[in-house]
């Protein structure tokens, strides 16, 4: 596998974590394009409180488990719909679309320089899975707020790879893409 110099890791990084996939987002609970983990329509099943729990503590992790899922489901669909971008090469969309942190750590000049050269080698998309997402309040160098982190396996025509994607939720309560590091 390649490895991509860390600056340009990092201002892809950035560059993800920026960028606002509104277009194609779908709110948590209705039908996302295949393979993205949608949620079926069917509300997931009450589990059991746990042994010596109260019952409204259990409710209440419950809840914020679901609420901490439904936040997951969103960023991953935002995060999806910025990849689509990239593999349409539709590389200035992409850029304004991002976080505005994204945005403002990799200048529209630099991505459309280097992102282009990151791509280069893959060739055409033809499979992508979401692997697993993992929601924090805090990433270490970035400002408290709700991050989420997906990583997806990609299979392109050239080779398969991890493609890292973080999103942020912005004020507007939309999920953009702040970071984004293949590997």
């Amino acid at each position: 596998m390649t490895r991509f110099p860390s600056a340009l890791a990092a201002a892809l990084l950035g560059l993800a974590l920026a960028l606002p996939a509104t277009a194609q987002l779908k709110a948590p609970g209705q039908s996302a394009p295949p393979g993205l983990g949608a949620p079926s329509g069917r509300a997931p099943a009450p589990s059991a409180p746990a042994p010596g729990a109260s019952a409204p503590k259990a409710a209440a992790s419950a809840a914020g488990k679901s609420a901490t899922e439904a936040k997951e489901n969103a960023a991953r669909l935002a995060a999806a719909a910025w990849l689509t971008l990239l593999d349409r090469r539709d590389w200035g969309t992409a850029w304004e679309t991002s976080a505005p942190a994204f945005r403002k750590s990799v200048p529209l000049d630099k991505w459309m320089d280097a992102v282009p050269k990151v791509r280069a080698d893959l060739g055409p998309l033809q499979e992508r899975t979401p692997a697993n997402s993992a929601y924090k309040e805090r990433i270490e160098g970035m400002p408290a707020g709700e991050y989420v982190t997906v990583v997806f396996v990609s299979k392109f025509a050239q080779r398969e790879l991890e493609e890292v994607v973080t999103a942020v939720r912005g004020p507007d309560g939309q999920w953009r893409v702040t970071g984004y590091s293949p590997r």
